[in-house]
């Protein structure tokens, strides 16, 4: 106990003054407040997620979303974040798992900033979980990893426009393959009632688009069969993240739910050399 709250009083003061900025704003996402606020509202409006069985009594546990511009992967994401808008006075924590493109990342690397900006506003950090997670075997502290990743920022928007204000956000870069280790990480946030779990992942990369088709409908059936072993990044950047919730799925008796699964063939882009992109749900 003296060891946790040591490093609680010492993340309050390392991070007092620290925000972490946009670095994406202008490419991946609008970098005006009005223009983006339009965009991520247009694209909640247009999804479409499949019915569910059955009244969710709950909100989900966790959702599975892209990370690309918005262009390209707006419209999957926003099938997701189109579930947890019902929650949204609900939902007072995020903890938003991404994946690491700029630095290397091994177990899980935290950021020391007590907020994150976007176009939309500063979003609050709960220093608190952050504190208690970095206590954890394999967690640690990378603002490096942070400073331009782009698979948690694209998901803040969404966010900030899917929740009502007051929610902490709790940043992580999964790296490694280390999925117990991972999925032992995430366990005392993992079906807490006002916390979300958002996994961001794209899919696999840079084939033509019969082919992403084919591996992402395979990569699709993998992860609602909850089949996380034969997962690699081939099929997933984001694997790592992934694969835990798969695992934490297993523990818990939970279940995952394909929501959308396109490509940025059918989104945007070129059909010669696309992006995939599947957003699911966690319950």
């Amino acid at each position: 106990m003296w060891l946790r709250h040591t490093l609680r009083e010492h993340w309050k003061v390392v991070s007092m003054t620290r925000i972490r900025p946009p670095a994406l704003a202008g490419t991946f996402y609008p970098a005006d407040p009005e223009a983006l606020a339009r965009t991520v509202d247009g694209l909640l409006a247009a999804a479409r997620p499949p019915q569910a069985t059955g009244t969710p009594t709950r909100p989900p546990v966790a959702v599975i979303a892209p990370h690309a511009g918005y262009v390209y992967s707006g419209p999957v994401a926003a099938t997701a974040y189109a579930l947890v808008r019902p929650w949204a006075a609900q939902i007072r924590r995020v903890v938003l798992v991404g994946v690491p493109h700029r630095a290397p990342v091994r177990g899980l690397a935290l950021s020391s900033a007590a907020a994150w900006a976007t176009p939309l506003g500063h979003v609050e950090v709960d220093t608190e979980a952050c504190a208690a997670m970095a206590t954890l075997p394999g967690v640690v502290v990378d603002d490096r990893a942070h400073a331009e990743e782009h698979s948690l920022e694209v998901h803040v928007p969404f966010l900030q426009r899917s929740l009502d204000g007051g929610w902490q956000l709790v940043p992580v870069i999964a790296g490694g393959n280390g999925t117990a280790q991972i999925a032992d990480a995430l366990t005392p946030w993992w079906g807490k009632e006002d916390t979300l779990v958002v996994v961001s992942t794209d899919l696999s990369h840079y084939h033509p688009l019969h082919e992403a088709r084919a591996i992402d409908l395979a990569t699709a059936e993998a992860v609602v069969a909850l089949q996380w072993a034969g997962l690699g990044g081939e099929q997933a950047c984001g694997v790592s993240g992934v694969r835990a919730a798969m695992e934490l799925c297993l523990r818990h008796g939970q279940r995952v739910r394909l929501l959308d699964l396109r490509t940025s063939g059918d989104t945007a882009g070129p059909e010669d050399r696309v992006v995939g992109y599947g957003s699911f749900e966690i319950r």
